[in-house]
């Protein structure tokens, strides 16, 4: 490689004008993924659904009928499924977005493209799964009489910087899976232990407050708490939790980027 194609490894700026001229390739890509993933499927779509809502129902017998869970005024159930849809969207991207690469290893190995589009079509095909469950939560703060506050607006704010995030969490996963296939087995087992260190199932303010600024610097901890402050509560979102969500979702989407670019040439030689 020339020493003008190695400064220009970490052009963020020509790699985005780059993969802009994908677009159609991209589009072409998570269509693709969101028919492969129903495909001969009786439910299709109805399982973005089933899934957030089973967990809804398990945690609220769990922990609203035996552990009495506090949830400031909100009914469990969807205190537990305002939460339960980010983080189902955040898991589901990376499980599909990590092995991305691996599974189109078939395409990777003819013709040149930016590869970064596998692991983003991923995530873009979760998305399109995040706002089909998101229709029965709306009818679900209906159910329950949920006012909506013009807080609300921040939620496509928070939306972004979820996606910053787990776009950065994509790259580096999927790059080090090319090298190291253990990843496959480090991921579903990362995303258990990392959910019960995220409110999730639980309020923000149960942290002991010692504890809670080592806590917060969990970004999905401040995506999580923003999205019910918003939603739910109809208050602003606590600016310095969602403040450290952005700079280190926006820190580690650039270190990421830059890792997976410079290590995109080998992938073919590898995979």
């Amino acid at each position: 490689m020339s020493s003008s194609e190695n400064s220009d490894e970490f052009n963020m700026l020509k790699h985005f004008k780059r993969l802009l001229s994908y677009h159609e390739l991209l589009i072409n890509i998570t269509l693709r993924d969101v028919k492969a993933r129903y495909k001969q499927s009786l439910l299709g779509a109805v399982w973005a659904v089933i899934h957030p809502l089973s967990l809804m129902l398990i945690f609220t017998v769990v922990f609203s009928k035996f552990l009495k869970v506090q949830t400031h005024g909100a009914p469990y159930p969807i205190f537990a499924y305002c939460s339960l849809l980010p983080w189902s969207f955040f898991a589901s991207s990376l499980t599909f977005a990590i092995p991305s690469l691996i599974n189109n290893s078939n395409l990777i190995t003819k013709i040149y493209f930016p590869r970064e589009i596998f692991p983003i079509a991923s995530v873009l095909a979760c998305l399109l799964d995040f706002l089909v469950a998101g229709i029965l939560f709306v009818f679900m703060m209906f159910y329950y009489h949920i006012q909506v506050s013009w807080y609300v607006f921040f939620v496509p704010f928070i939306i972004c910087i979820q996606i910053l995030f787990t776009l950065g969490i994509a790259f580096f996963g999927t790059a080090v899976m090319v090298f190291f296939r253990d990843v496959r087995y480090i991921v579903p087992l990362g995303l258990q232990l990392w959910m019960f260190a995220t409110p999730v199932v639980y309020p923000t303010n149960i942290i002991p407050a010692r504890y809670l600024s080592l806590y917060m610097l969990n970004p999905m901890a401040g995506i999580i708490d923003s999205y019910r402050r918003v939603i739910l509560y109809g208050e602003s979102p606590n600016i310095t939790y969602l403040g450290i969500a952005f700079l280190i979702s926006v820190f580690s989407f650039y270190l990421a980027y830059c890792f997976f670019k410079k290590v995109e040439m080998k992938f073919a030689d590898v995979i």
